[in-house]
């Protein structure tokens, strides 16, 4: 103790010495000694501060505290003693730093970490420039007032230097010894999903950095494991950041500064939306008054609408300092670059002044120009150069910059240059496609990989001259562009023109990939000698990875299966998949994932491949898939257990079985007790402590709900089987219901406590306050189709409708029942609600005006248990304690047929087919049984097998069919159309994707076209069959490529409500959209432009529009029983609307000579008109629906 006292003595004298006269004086000469000086007292008041728990823990270890501490002790104060001599004498010598933090051995492993995403001191400013805003930053960091801003945005434009700025500051702080990180997102790295490792990375590095911090952390992950691989912001931020923060508030000496640089870069919006949502959050507001968050990024109108407004986030842009401080560090930035040899007689002051003129405040635009000037090539001199830049037209900071990348890329690959050309085309394009930045002999090795030998040439004769503006020319490290704006001039072809780089679907790199690992893969590829060692305990490791899997094994271990995924089907490409997936080479390349530490890519990967192989190869992915899936944790903790631990115990019977295991000497043998086939239970979600009453998935498929017993709610990740974040707590009593909102955004639960909750499924938090007003258990909750309402149903025999919006009761209670009510639904179109009850009747319900419609449903002679609405709305089922399941015309309010009799005990649960065609019911003789709606019959047996507490997958077809069914869209299909060609269909389902399937083969083509945001209405082929168009409930139109599988440009925006129907013209030049917006709207298709005003005139839904062959007219249908007929050309309506339907019009079309015109409606009629005279020519009646 008498050592430590002695230096916090020494330290003292340090400040002594730091406030004399002669001290202040030299203090610009010898900044480097004053920041080893402030890192040894940093790290010697981190020990002093954490001494009394670091003696517990070497007393805990059995280490001598005495001669430990002394050990400590005295080398703080020699290195202080030292540099205070080094500072008198004027002298700069290499005096060695030492941290002696005494880092108990506590387990963060596994806590996912961006490597790369750190500090580059490459990309700091130039001593003495950015000065004043350096300063002004360092004066907030070291503000001493109580409650100052915690959040400062630095924002501007590309080129103004945020990022120098930002990686300053970083390094300031490390220099100073203070707690911080600094983390960096690059548009290079989308694939790594750094948005997802941002907070575990920070927190990652205070705690290497505070013994005090770490503890904390250490404790929260200690408490539930699960956290350290949630990929949830919210629950990374409440746990790794503030959860800490709050237990060790006060331990921490000096400022905590945490950088996060080009959020822009982050990828689309949905990827900084969490992030921006928890910074501007009132926690984030009430950080300790030591922590700060310094953020760079570009103005995207998503940041600066949330951060622009909150009032814990200071703004400073770069775009409003004066011009005379920008030009200064301009000057000396430029003075600095071009201060060479053999440029002194050419550039003097008033040539580095015209340039810092030129610049405009862009000092990227200044890099560049020096870039040019200083690059040696034959047949321009220096002057030349400079004379070219000097020469460009300034049209404001972008044009410049556009001006100045054409000049530079002219004398490097000259436009009349057709191959070279070319082959700036294709190297760029490999780089731009590439998932992660590659060095130069990386990318020479893949595309020696390529399919055309024409491509095989050395990458170099492009790069060599291309250092200007792509990193990784002259050294090892990736090839990337210098700047973002780069990327951004390359993918516009009205900026780069001939230079502009398309994106086409990566089969190239798909093919390289492929190739590779055919070839390279290889058993025990790192010759690791012992099962004995986790992968984490191999010595050696990091150097066995070096010298055995190089970058580009590697690069196509991981990454292989994306590029697939984004590369339209072809025979070569499956054949390869084929040779991996169903050989041994699969356990190659899984070994090689655990090594390098990405095991976790492994089922999302052979998702994706199972799309491309046939029906029998799929089997074999299929059984691939549940191996990681049973195996996994083995094999990702030690590679060579995939084969001692997880390969015999594949089930004997499987494919995978038969293929692999007479592969493979010296196997152990199960002789008795292994399993024949995968076990029937994919998944067990462990986590509640008591009975689990209700499970929901979520619409997209990838998350489960619970609601249970020990009044938690719980979401899980149903692809990796972990839970997400922690519990939702709030209820008081039993969770007896839980659902999830139609884009699986929120999630409602309904508890014993007589209350309903709403929960962000995002973050984990309850949204408002409890929705209260029952008096009895809420028994059944639900959304309505458009999740802007909940419906719940309890004890205390009433139904109540719910504004989810603003948290309140819609209207009175709907009161009819005499005892509980037990369930509860809506209807599709969300305007009835239908409800079940322990007094034994059905009832249905008004949902916009609250009233009960008709009488009861009457005849279930015991408590009704379940209900549900077909999926067009016209039926309902309900299941009942009486055994029996009774089908009722949800219109008429009548029973259809008799009851279904077959269950021997109650009947729990019911449930619709997609295609309304059959219903399936649960009950307590522990049988389902599927009936056949219009028939009123059982359909085959009854599907026995269940035991107490099981759940169980049936196949429900038995029916003969042509090949197998187009399986891959996970909710129903509402649109399929055939390409003219009839080789290809496509489907848009409520799943919100797109699919595109292989009409001879019944295999889908590719992956899922994704970006809708609701269910996907309508979609349609272009004439050529090279697009496809489809519509939404998110109200956009979407245009997609067929052959890459990616969609084109942005979508198509301007509806107010759902888009019901979309059709392109004959020559696949415009899309004319329907909506129940009411309107009609045509589209220019190559401008991704809407074509003049919306074409009004209906007065309810538009449900259905079409195009004449000549495409000089388009016909819609509404839900206002009329026919229009508009000209395309001038979007006027022809004529008067066709009258005659009296019901709403389904669906139009125009005959192949565009004279006449077809509409089928709601009154059960098909109606023909003619187009010319606007006159009706009699109805076809025969439809009795």
């Amino acid at each position: 103790d008498k050592a430590v006292f002695s230096l916090l003595k020494m330290i003292r004298g340090v400040y002594e010495f730091l406030a004399e006269e002669d001290t202040i004086n030299n203090i610009n000469d010898m900044k480097g000694t004053l920041v080893k000086i402030a890192r040894v007292i940093s790290n010697s008041a981190l020990f002093i501060k954490d001494y009394s728990k670091t003696k517990s823990f070497w007393k805990r270890t059995k280490k001598n505290i005495r001669s430990n501490t002394l050990a400590i002790v005295d080398d703080y104060i020699t290195t202080l003693n030292d540099l205070m001599q080094q500072y008198r004498d004027h002298a700069a010598r290499d005096i060695q730093i030492n941290m002696h933090h005494v880092l108990e051995d506590l387990n963060l492993e596994g806590m996912a970490y961006a490597g790369g995403a750190g500090l580059d001191t490459t990309r700091m400013c130039l001593e003495g420039t950015r000065t004043e805003i350096l300063q002004y930053i360092i004066d907030w960091i070291t503000e001493p007032q109580a409650e100052p801003r915690r959040i400062m945005w630095l924002q501007g434009q590309a080129g103004r230097g945020k990022s120098a700025i930002a990686h300053t500051i970083a390094a300031w702080i490390k220099d100073a010894g203070g707690l911080g990180s600094c983390f960096c997102f690059a548009r290079d790295r989308l694939a790594e999903r750094r948005e997802e490792k941002l907070l575990t990375t920070i927190a990652r590095d205070l705690a290497d950095r505070d013994p005090a911090f770490r503890r904390a952390l250490a404790d929260v992950v200690s408490k539930d494991y699960s956290l350290k691989t949630t990929r949830d912001v919210m629950q990374q931020w409440k746990r790794f950041i503030l959860e800490p923060l709050s237990k060790i508030n006060g331990e921490i000496i000096g400022n905590v500064v945490v950088v996060i640089d080009a959020l822009d870069e982050s990828g689309p919006d949905t990827s900084r939306s969490r992030i921006l949502s928890l910074l501007t959050s009132p926690e984030a507001g009430q950080l300790p008054a030591n922590f700060r968050i310094l953020l760079t990024s570009r103005r995207l109108p998503d940041i600066e609408e949330i951060l622009s407004s909150c009032q814990h986030v200071a703004v400073m842009s770069l775009d409003e300092v004066p011009p005379v401080s920008v030009e200064h560090d301009i000057h000396l930035f430029v003075s600095d670059e071009l201060r060479r040899l053999y440029l002194q007689k050419i550039i003097g002051p008033k040539e580095i002044d015209l340039i810092t003129q030129k610049s405009d405040g862009l000092f990227e635009w200044a890099r560049l120009a020096c870039e040019f000037i200083k690059r040696k090539r034959a047949g321009r001199t220096p002057r030349e150069r400079f004379d070219d830049v000097i020469a460009l037209e300034s049209g404001g900071g972008g044009t410049l910059l556009d001006e100045t990348y054409i000049t530079i890329l002219e004398s490097a690959i000259p436009r009349t240059d057709r191959i070279s050309l070319a082959r700036f085309h294709s190297v760029m394009q490999q780089i731009l496609t590439s998932l992660i930045p590659l060095p130069m002999s990386t990318l020479q090795l893949m595309r020696k990989h390529y399919p055309n030998d024409e491509d095989h040439y050395d990458v170099a004769v492009i790069l060599e001259f291309m250092a200007p503006v792509l990193g990784g020319i002259n050294d090892s490290s990736p090839v990337r562009p210098l700047h973002v704006s780069f990327y951004d001039f390359l993918m516009d072809q009205s900026r780069s023109g001939v230079y502009y780089i398309s994106m086409p679907g990566p089969y190239d790199l798909a093919f390289a990939s492929l190739q590779i690992l055919c070839k390279e893969l290889q058993f025990n590829i790192c010759k690791l000698e012992s099962s004995y060692l986790s992968n984490s305990e191999v010595p050696d490791l990091h150097e066995r990875i070096n010298k055995y899997i190089p970058p580009h094994l590697s690069y196509s271990c991981q990454f292989w299966a994306k590029h697939l995924q984004k590369t339209a089907f072809n025979s070569v490409l499956a054949n390869l998949v084929g040779t991996i997936v169903g050989s041994e080479k699969i356990l190659f390349w899984l070994e090689v994932l655990s090594i390098i530490g990405v095991f976790g890519k492994a089922v999302d990967a052979l998702v994706c491949t199972a799309t491309w192989l046939l029906v029998n190869a799929s089997t074999m992915v299929q059984d691939e898939i549940k191996f990681v899936q049973n195996f996994g944790s083995a094999a990702s903790h030690s590679a060579p257990h995939l084969y001692i631990s997880a390969l015999p115990f594949i089930p004997s019977n499987t494919k995978l079985s038969k293929v692999l295991v007479p592969k493979f000497d010296y196997l152990v043998g199960i002789p008795a007790g292994g399993h024949k086939e995968w076990t029937v239970t994919q998944l067990a979600l462990e986590g509640h402590s008591s009975e689990v009453n209700s499970v929901a998935f979520s619409p997209d498929g990838k998350r489960i709900v619970s609601g249970s017993h020990d009044k938690t709610v719980r979401i899980w990740d149903f692809e990796r089987g972990v839970q997400i974040g922690s519990p939702l707590q709030g209820h008081t009593g039993w969770v007896q219901s839980v659902g999830f909102s139609p884009d699986g955004k929120e999630i409602v639960s309904g508890s014993h406590d007589t209350t309903v909750r709403i929960w962000d499924a995002e973050r984990g938090v309850q949204i408002g306050g409890s929705l209260e007003g029952h008096t009895g258990v809420v028994w059944s909750v639900s959304f309505s189709p458009n999740g802007k309402r909940i419906v719940s149903a309890s004890e205390d025999t009433t139904v109540r409708i719910w504004d989810v919006g603003r948290g309140i009761q819609i209207g009175s209670s709907l009161q009819g029942h005499t005892d509980w009510v037990w369930s509860v639904a809506f209807s599709p179109d969300g305007k009835r609600i239908v409800s079940g009850s322990r007094d034994n009747t059905v009832r249905v319900w008004d949902a916009e005006r609250g009233l009960q419609i008709g009488g009861p449903l009457q005849g279930h002679t015991d408590w009704v248990q379940s209900v549900a609405f077909s999926p067009d709305g016209s039926r309902i089922a309900s299941g009942s304690l009486d055994k029996t399941v009774r089908v009722w015309d949800a219109e008429k309010g009548l029973q259809i047929g008799g009851p279904l009799q077959g269950h021997t005990n109650w009947v729990q649960s019911v449930a619709f087919s997609p295609d309304g065609g059959r219903i399936a019911s649960g009950s307590f003789d522990k049988i389902v049984r599927m009936w056949d709606v219009e028939r009123g019959l059982q359909i085959g047996s009854a599907l026995q097998g269940h035991a107490h507490r099981t759940v169980r997958v049936w196949d429900a077809e038995r029916v003969l069919q042509i090949g197998g069914p187009l399986q891959g869209q996970i909710d129903w299909v509402r649109s399929v159309t055939f390409s003219p060609d009839g080789k290809r269909m496509a489907s848009g389902s409520l799943d919100r994707t797109v699919r595109v399937w292989d009409g001879e083969r019944g295999v889908q083509i590719g992956s899922p076209l994704q970006g809708h945001a609701n269910w996907v209405q309508s979609v349609a082929f272009s004439p050529n069959g090279r697009r496809i168009v489809s519509g939404s409930l998110d109200k956009t139109v979407r245009v997609w490529d067929v052959e890459r599988g990616v969609q084109i440009g942005h979508p198509l925006q301007g509806h107010g409500d759902w888009v019901w129907s979309v059709a392109f013209s004959p020559d696949g030049k415009r899309i004319v959209s329907g909506s129940l917006d009411k309107t009609v709207r045509v589209w220019d298709v190559e401008r991704g432009l809407q074509i003049g005003n919306p074409l009004q005139g209906h007065v309810d839904w538009v449900r259905s529009v079409a195009f004449s062959p000549d495409g000089r007219k388009i016909v819609s249908g509404s839900l206002d029983q009329t026919v229009r007929i508009w000209d395309a050309e001038r979007g006027v309506q022809i004529s008067n609307p066709l009258q005659g339907h009296d019901n709403g019009v389904q669906s139009v079309a125009f005959s192949p000579d565009g004279k006449r015109i077809a509409s089928g409606s709601f009154d059960k009629t098909v109606r023909v008109w003619d187009v010319d005279r606007g006159l009706q020519i009699g109805p076809l009646h025969g439809h009795d629906d």
